[in-house]
């Protein structure tokens, strides 16, 4: 058995994580696809649409297809590697007019003053 110390592998994951979900905020950006970056214990999310969350480790980012396992019931989820911002965000887009279709903005209710 080995037994590694943490501050032999101590590292900031959550900063790597945050910077690689930036990139793919500013891909979207340029898409015309406005998203918001919340990161935290490691981990980055992207929130874009309903439904549509990009995680990221800092390696790869991964979002649910919508679909769900026809075997097990479990949901499928999408991963690209992060050295491919552009393409990942391509692919996000497509998913967010895919759910644009499928859950569009409300329209604004007029406030009433009594």
């Amino acid at each position: 058995m080995v037994t590694i110390s943490s501050e032999a592998v101590s590292f900031d994951t959550s900063r790597d994580s945050c910077a690689v979900a930036e990139k793919l905020r500013i891909e979207l950006a340029a898409l015309g696809v406005h998203a918001d970056v919340h990161h935290g214990f490691g981990v980055a999310v992207v929130s874009v649409w309903r439904e549509l969350l990009v995680w990221t480790d800092g390696t790869v980012y991964r979002w649910w297809t919508g679909h769900l396992s026809w075997k097990t019931g479990r949901r499928l989820y999408t991963a690209y590697g992060v050295d491919d911002p552009i393409t990942a965000a391509r692919c996000v887009a497509h998913r967010r007019e895919e759910l644009q279709r499928a859950y569009p903005l409300s329209e604004v209710t007029p406030e009433r003053v009594p």
